[in-house]
């Protein structure tokens, strides 16, 4: 096991450690156990204990840097759950409480506020500290490690109450996957006037489907490469299915779509026959972003003012809604629990495409060492 020095830790924290799974130097990939030395809580952030965390592909982009080097060791996971064990003495949070942590941990603190926190679009604040392996801007130094560990320290308004309704493992998947996909949805107003397409039926794809059947699209087209999802993409909530393969059903198609949310991160993606399939003012909303650059033909943009756009997580106030709409509609993620001890078997499924359709990493509730204290 690796293990941090103290650094900059108070006194009253050289003694506490957090233990996670993480990306070390020479490590090829294989995550393995390190401890470190938390920052000293705050007076406005809380102790969380994590009983559960969810896998992401974002999650093996960076341990494999696929998308750009990183800073090792550095301990992946940002689709969190656990509960409060310690409190600042300011923190929105009581001991006990079951709350989310999801790709943000910190925005702007104390009288500087951006534009875009103003605006309440923190997710795009200029002083943003993500999940892992990005360094906090608040002024007391240090990196962010994720949720792959035993616990973790983050600001009280990036930690979220979980409805009773959703279960601990059913909603650790909602901090990413589910955010990812409520926020196109309700930027774009999908409703009944919307044709939705969903390119990808896999962690993302198949919460999506479940947001659109329940915002009520006019039609809800699940698109994929393969038929073998055919029948689950109809349980989610499709109404239409097509196969790409069948160049048939992608003429069928022809300018058929609305709104398309594309789930699909693979570089090999045929971007115009997707394009094909937009309708004159729609948009094709990139959510997985594949390692290599896309390309296609300008001239399916011009002619029917098809527009592609990105979109990046939501604020808080857009978690504190799903969450809520996920918890009255009934809408769940479908999970694989895994323990903690089996993280790369389980990353190496996920890397592999395997799932149907998320992991979630679940603690073992008889290795919990963290005392409930409030400072």
């Amino acid at each position: 096991m690796f293990s941090s020095p103290a650094g900059g830790a108070s006194e009253e924290d050289k003694s506490v450690k957090f233990t996670g799974w993480a990306a070390v130097p020479g490590g090829d990939g294989v995550l393995q156990k390190w401890s470190y030395h938390p920052r000293p809580l705050s007076a406005d952030e809380v102790e969380i204990e994590i009983t559960h965390c969810g896998i992401c592909g974002s999650d093996i982009h960076f341990m494999t840097e696929g998308w750009s080097s990183i800073t090792r060791p550095a301990i992946p996971g940002h689709e969190i759950v656990g509960t409060v064990v310690k409190r600042g003495k300011d923190a929105t949070h009581q001991i006990g409480d079951r709350v989310g942590v999801g790709c943000l941990v910190s925005c702007c603190r104390g009288s500087s506020v951006c534009n875009w926190c103003r605006k309440g679009e923190d997710q795009f604040c200029e002083n943003k500290t993500v999940t892992f392996n990005s360094p906090f801007k608040d002024g007391r130094g240090g990196i962010s490690k994720g949720g792959f560990a035993d616990r973790i320290r983050v600001y009280s308004d990036y930690a979220f109450k979980i409805p009773k309704e959703i279960s601990s493992a059913e909603a650790a998947s909602f901090f990413c996957a589910g955010i990812t996909t409520y926020t196109p949805l309700k930027r774009y107003k999908a409703g009944p006037n919307t044709r939705l397409g969903v390119i990808g039926i896999g962690g993302l794809g198949h919460i999506a489907l479940q947001w659109a059947a329940a915002m009520g699209c006019q039609e809800i087209v699940a698109i994929s490469g393969r038929d073998n999802k055919k029948d689950e993409a109809f349980k989610l909530g499709a109404t239409k299915f097509i196969n790409t393969s069948d160049k048939e059903q992608i003429k069928e198609a022809a300018k058929s779509i609305d709104l398309c949310l594309c789930t699909n991160g693979s570089s090999n993606s045929n971007w115009e026959e997707y394009l094909s399939m937009m309708a004159p003012l729609s948009q094709l909303v990139l959510l997985a972003i594949p390692e290599e650059p896309i390309t296609f033909v300008g001239s399916h943009l011009v002619s029917r003012d098809v527009a592609i756009v990105g979109s990046h997580l939501g604020s808080k106030g857009d978690i504190e809604e799903m969450l809520e709409f996920a918890a009255k509609q009934g809408i769940r993620p479908w999970i694989e629990k895994r323990p903690f001890d089996d993280i790369n078997e389980a990353c190496k499924d996920v890397h592999a495409g395997k799932p149907r359709y998320r992991i979630i990493l679940e603690m073992d509730p008889s290795v919990s060492t963290a005392t409930p204290t409030s400072s």
